[in-house]
């Protein structure tokens, strides 16, 4: 069976208030995660901003390797240029080993394709000059096939023109944040129709697959596909063989 602990990032997004937990319930249940990935070989925890800082410093205390991953102008994407690299600088300052943006998909569907472009090239400088990895989120529920096929050519047109060929490696393109609101039943994450889009359009950068991988087997057919990372909240459960409780 194939190893797919290496490729998983153990992903718990949701904040206090929609939790219904307190702060320090919450700091708790991503410690909890973090050992889970320590305990594991997943390769990652991805959390939210303001728990790097105490997360990051858990992982360096067990002597892990494994990697702390933050979101930034989640879930909606619609954060100014500046408020993004504010929050991303701080994220870097405490500690963040990844950054997964929300692009400005609204943007891109209004057609203010030189926002969106502005964006990805200034926030993955900070990344790159950091030593850092950006995934960039498109949020695929929000697009029609042939809009996810443009927004991740263009992603991938603006890294090679904008950075080293030892750059594009580090820089992802990503499905879904797993907060945006469908209807009718459509799914919300990523779908292998969706995935098979983005690869084709992704060129040289590598893409992330998040939300919707609901069992063993859907994660080994997406690695197979081509994802280098798949987000999801039930890692430890996919590494057991067992099908995903929860919905991201």
């Amino acid at each position: 069976m194939m190893n797919i602990a290496q490729y998983l990032d153990s992903t718990y997004l949701k904040t206090p208030v929609q939790s219904g937990l307190s702060d320090e319930e919450t700091l708790q249940k991503d410690k909890d995660l973090a050992q889970e990935a320590i305990d594991n070989g997943i390769f990652a925890v991805m959390i939210r901003p303001d728990y790097v800082s105490e997360i990051k410093k858990y992982v360096k205390e067990k002597n892990s390797d494994v990697v702390v991953g933050t979101v930034i102008g989640f879930h909606e994407g619609t954060y100014s240029i500046d408020e993004k690299l504010a929050e991303a600088s701080k994220a870097i300052a405490d500690g963040a080993d990844e950054l997964d943006f929300v692009i400005n998909y609204n943007a891109y569907l209004k057609g203010n394709l030189s926002l969106v472009k502005e964006e990805f090239v200034r926030c993955t400088k900070l990344c790159v000059q950091h030593h850092k990895i950006a995934k960039w989120i498109i949020e695929i529920a929000a697009l029609n096939d042939q809009q996810i096929a443009d927004l991740t050519k263009n992603i991938s047109n603006w890294a090679e023109e904008n950075f080293s060929e030892t750059d594009l490696s580090k820089i992802f393109v990503k499905s879904s944040t797993g907060f945006y609101e469908t209807t009718g039943g459509k799914p919300n994450g990523a779908t292998f129709e969706g995935i098979k889009i983005m690869l084709d359009n992704a060129g040289k950068l590598p893409v992330k697959a998040a939300g919707g991988v609901r069992t063993p087997e859907d994660a080994e057919k997406m690695i197979s596909l081509g994802v280098k990372r798949i987000g999801t909240s039930s890692a430890l459960a996919l590494i057991k063989n067992q099908s995903a409780s929860e919905s991201y």
